[in-house]
């Protein structure tokens, strides 16, 4: 019988996979205009939303539970003059949610309930904020895919 914290481990890395490869299904479309440019006067690009993505999973499990140093800049998540290309937006979100998946498996089963603090949040503990990230990324993949409807238009 499989215990608890494999179980957990596996149900989190497994949907921090799932949810990464559905932002890769809906970005592959859309051209790099599309990736950047909002259809609407109001609301955030398909772009910024993975660039903040990627600043929320490298911030909130990054640099809180796996000590990365990583220093955010939320506000250049959405206004970045000059953002990355669409490919390398996407490897860097890669590249966070790997560090995710290093991170979920490196926890015992006690890190789990260790004591979290990270600003702009009220998860009481990396279980809480681990989840929290995760609904967070669901919340935007909603986004994305009103996004990729207004572009099939």
């Amino acid at each position: 019988m499989t215990d608890l914290h494999t179980t957990l481990s596996s149900v989190l890395a497994d949907r921090y996979t799932s949810n990464a490869k559905r932002i890769h299904e809906l970005a592959a479309p859309l051209t790099e205009t599309q990736f950047w440019q909002k259809p609407f006067p109001f609301g955030n690009s398909f772009g910024h939303l993975v660039l903040h993505l990627t600043g929320n999973l490298n911030y909130y499990i990054g640099a809180q539970i796996a000590l990365t140093g990583y220093v955010r800049d939320r506000p250049r998540e959405f206004n970045d003059p000059n953002p990355p290309l669409k490919d390398e937006a996407l490897q860097r979100f890669d590249d966070a949610v790997d560090m995710v998946l290093k991170t979920i498996r490196s926890q015992s089963p006690e890190d789990w309930s260790a004591k979290y603090s990270g600003a702009g949040t009220d998860a009481a503990n990396r279980l809480a904020m681990v989840m929290q990230c995760a609904a967070h990324m669901q919340h935007h993949i909603g986004q994305m895919i009103y996004l990729g409807y207004e572009w099939d238009k």
